[in-house]
């Protein structure tokens, strides 16, 4: 651990923001897997259990707006009363006990779902204040490597309690969760402005300024470029990975969580690093090397041999988290405080939208494209992509020197 990581983990603030930040996730993750279990074993429909996935993910389409309402409010507050609509809306869900009442979960995952984006928003703008912005980055990873880890355990606890209990005691789970998250973020002490109410621009233009901030800075527009290509990737890999399992390796189907256990891992170390390797590297050239490695953790993949995979799957839990927290962390310092909700928003719509289409293209394209040969096609696209951005950031910076 170097010696900035520990100046985060001794803030009081820093602690507190992170203790919430994974207090919810833990329950939010636990509630991610349940629903499509809980959907499946009512219904007996695949399709409506995908379904559960996309009901969270639909309000993302909505973050520019969602991300405006946190730049018109005080963060903190918003983050208290948000979790704690949810600790009082998800015991609705005790009351799905038929098929009849499974529209009461796609509506609360609804719900969820635009409450999570604003929450997203109201984070990634908050935490300017709670830490000093030379230490975003190694915030930020620490932020990753908690999420990861949560996804290492959550869905065990969640799997678990809905096989015991039913899908009604992961819900009750999530609702504490979101109700300590709220007294997380009550203890923080954090001096927030009053938010402006500048003249000028109302409606669709403020919600979009934003976007228009994002494509007028071409550091920003680069790396948030770079993490929309990369999660386009993650989400047709993320597609594949039951036929890497079964027509590559020929294991089980049980074989992915191995899988996904050491990409985990290998997430876990890159957050860990990140803010360290950020003060040290170019953020371009730092966003570049780690679509590089995931380019290749993926092109690897096609090959048949079980120690090729796992370190495959470490390659590409590393290099994902790099382009994500360079994106974040670049956000979250070049933008004014003001608008710094719905920027971070719109940058995690942009972001993250890709993967959802992607999971679904990934499911068809497997269908009737062998694997290795979209793997092979992945790789270099990604590889490609690594060598735009090393050559934009290089670009960028030698600009940089000759105006200075």
């Amino acid at each position: 651990m170097n010696w900035e990581t520990a100046r985060v983990l001794r803030s009081r603030n820093a602690g507190l923001y992170l203790s919430g930040v994974v207090v919810s996730g833990f329950g939010t993750t636990a509630m991610w897997l349940a629903s499509g279990i809980w959907v499946k074993s009512l219904t007996g429909s695949d399709s409506l259990a995908a379904l559960t996935v996309f009901a969270m993910w639909a309000p993302l389409f909505a973050a520019p707006l969602l991300g405006t309402l946190a730049d018109r409010v005080p963060r903190r507050p918003l983050l208290m009363w948000v979790s704690l609509a949810m600790a009082a809306l998800l015991p609705v869900l005790v009351l799905v006990d038929s098929t009849d009442r499974v529209w009461l979960l796609f509506a609360v995952l609804f719900v969820y779902g635009i409450t999570g984006t604003l929450h997203e928003a109201a984070e990634a703008a908050l935490l300017p204040k709670v830490v000093d912005r030379r230490l975003l980055g190694d915030v930020n990873g620490l932020r990753m490597t908690a999420n990861e880890s949560m996804k290492l355990i959550a869905p065990l606890v969640g799997a678990g309690l809905f096989a015991r209990f039913g899908g009604a005691s992961v819900a009750l789970l999530d609702a504490v969760t979101f109700a300590l998250a709220a007294g997380v973020f009550l203890l923080l002490r954090v001096s927030e402005d009053r938010p402006e109410r500048a003249p000028g621009r109302g409606g669709l233009g403020k919600t979009l300024e934003g976007a228009r901030l994002l494509w007028g800075s071409p550091v920003l527009r680069l790396l948030v470029l770079a993490g929309s290509v990369t999660m386009l990737l993650a989400g047709l890999n993320g597609a594949l990975i039951y036929a890497v399992a079964d027509d590559v390796l020929g294991h089980a189907p049980t074989y992915v969580g191995v899988l996904y256990a050491v990409q985990g891992a290998g997430s876990v170390a890159a957050g860990l690093a990140a803010g360290a390797l950020l003060r040290r590297v170019p953020e371009g050239l730092f966003t570049a090397t780690g679509l590089a490695l995931f380019a290749v953790g993926i092109g690897g993949r096609a090959l048949p041999y079980d120690a090729t995979a796992l370190a495959c799957s470490a390659a590409i839990g590393v290099g994902i988290p790099c382009v994500l927290i360079a994106a974040l962390t670049a956000v979250q310092r070049e933008t004014p405080d003001a608008v710094l909700g719905r920027t971070s928003a719109t940058a995690n719509a942009l972001v993250f939208a890709p993967n959802a289409v992607a999971l679904a293209l990934g499911a068809g394209l497997v269908a009737v494209v062998d694997v290795r040969v979209i793997l092979a096609v992945l790789m270099v696209v990604g590889l490609s992509a690594s060598a735009v951005v090393a050559g934009a950031a290089r670009g960028l910076r030698a600009g940089s020197l000759d105006s200075g």
